[in-house]
């Protein structure tokens, strides 16, 4: 595999009269536009259960327990990710990203086009929660394994003065993808009766996430080959020791620390809003999801600056930066959304609560796969930025805890509190990145 593809590498790169050699503008735009859309790709699945399956829980996982039973969809992908990563990574590292890339988007094609076909629970009972949890396991594993390669592949094959924008147009895809689904199921809900939707309507945005996973594996196929850096890097023969108990265990625990930043951020911003914007506010529903929509609309526009800006000032400085204005402004701003009236005030306050969030993200994509080198480099981005995810996500476990003793409003700002200190923390404990060259 290694020798199969050096050739063709080879004849992607430019050679400059001092003899540095650099990558072809083609390889370069084929690789980008992978990693975006690949993203999307990514996104979209992963969002597909909790936006698609839900005005459908009654039917598909039966009349009771369906919060817990939603949940389990949930946690099962959360599971998965981290797995993922953990597998695909260094198989990436040691045989080459496209086809690992490529192996993970034909199984996320497969195991989404399955739960489209599964039966409800008028047919399979209990059977079709399992079957659709374990599916749903599944494809976290491969969605561990896309995004652990695609978008490192993305960066080393981008131009290091654009690798920041790059880095920022993958990231804006995940609010980009939500926004997608959500209008899909809406115009579904619109077209179908609730019964018709219960029966086979939720299975459509399951289908086309197939169909999207299935035409990114085509691209990779016949377009994007492995990156010059990773051609040429020594392979390791156990990546994830290298970052677990290696040399790259230090690079490991600050990149944790600031995507646990990140991550608990997210959730206290978007899912935990939301809800809290059910019970404690005036609003409709339709009022929530236009705030929701304007809000992820303008954070995705802030996602891509974010991922410019961090080339201008540096990555480093960036998320410090960043993260204590996300620790002074994001608790003061959320607070201020439940004591004032008013639509537009609401909507612009919550948009505020994303940019200083949720934007933060741009710069990652960038960020990750600088801070580890190409040997080790998917290993590194695929766990660090996986295993993240899962403290914070857990947040309905602890989150009751902390609002009986500081109150319900009071503990939601104090984590997104929390969450600025740790990014500050975790760019703070990393070294500057953005002068490395072609990444190596």
């Amino acid at each position: 595999m290694h020798s199969s593809v050096q050739p063709a590498n080879q004849a992607l790169a430019l050679v400059h009269a001092d003899g540095r050699s650099s990558p072809a503008p083609a390889a370069v735009r084929r690789a980008v536009r992978g990693g975006i859309f690949g993203n999307f790709v990514d996104q979209f699945d992963i969002f597909l259960p909790v936006i698609a399956l839900t005005p459908a829980a009654g039917a598909v996982f039966g009349p009771n327990n369906l919060v817990s039973n939603a949940g389990l969809v949930f946690v099962a992908t959360l599971l998965g990710r981290p797995l993922g990563a953990a597998i695909f990574g260094p198989i990436a590292d040691r045989f080459g990203r496209t086809q690992m890339t490529k192996i993970a988007l034909a199984g996320i094609a497969l195991t989404t086009f399955l739960i489209a076909l599964v039966p409800g629970y008028s047919v399979l009972g209990g059977g079709t929660l399992f079957i659709i949890v374990g599916l749903r396991f599944l494809g976290g594993v491969f969605l561990g394994g896309e995004y652990t390669s695609a978008v490192p592949l993305a960066m080393e094959w981008s131009v290091p003065r654009r690798r920041g924008l790059a880095s920022g147009l993958i990231m804006w895809m995940s609010p980009w993808a939500n926004a997608t689904i959500a209008g899909i199921v809406l115009v579904l809900l619109s077209t179908f009766t609730p019964e018709m939707y219960s029966v086979w309507g939720w299975r459509v945005p399951f289908l086309l996430g197939a169909a999207l996973a299935a035409a990114m594996l085509v691209y990779y196929r016949f377009v994007v080959l492995d990156s010059l850096t990773w051609t040429q890097a020594v392979k390791k023969a156990n990546p994830l020791k290298e970052i677990f108990v290696g040399p790259q265990r230090r690079a490991l625990l600050q990149v944790f620390v600031l995507m646990s930043g990140l991550w608990l951020m997210t959730d206290m911003a978007i899912p935990v809003v939301t809800g809290e914007l059910q019970v404690a506010s005036h609003l409709s529903a339709q009022s929530i999801s236009f705030t929701m929509l304007c809000a992820t609309v303008v954070s995705a526009v802030a996602m891509l600056t974010a991922g410019q800006l961090s080339t201008v000032m540096g990555r480093r400085t960036f998320f410090m930066c960043f993260g204590v204005l996300a620790a002074v402004v994001a608790p003061v701003t959320f607070l201020a959304i439940f004591h004032t009236n008013g639509l537009p005030i609401i909507v612009l306050l919550v948009v505020a609560l994303q940019v200083v969030t949720v934007s933060g993200y741009g710069p990652v994509g960038a960020y990750l796969a600088e801070r580890f080198p190409a040997a080790v480099r998917s290993s590194g981005y695929g766990v660090g930025y996986s295993l993240s995810i899962v403290l914070p996500a857990l947040y309905p476990y602890y989150l009751p805890t902390l609002q009986a003793a500081l109150g319900q409003q009071t503990a939601i700002a104090a984590l997104l509190s929390l969450g600025g200190v740790l990014v500050f923390i975790g760019g703070f404990t990393g070294p500057e990145t953005n002068k490395i060259s072609y990444l190596t």
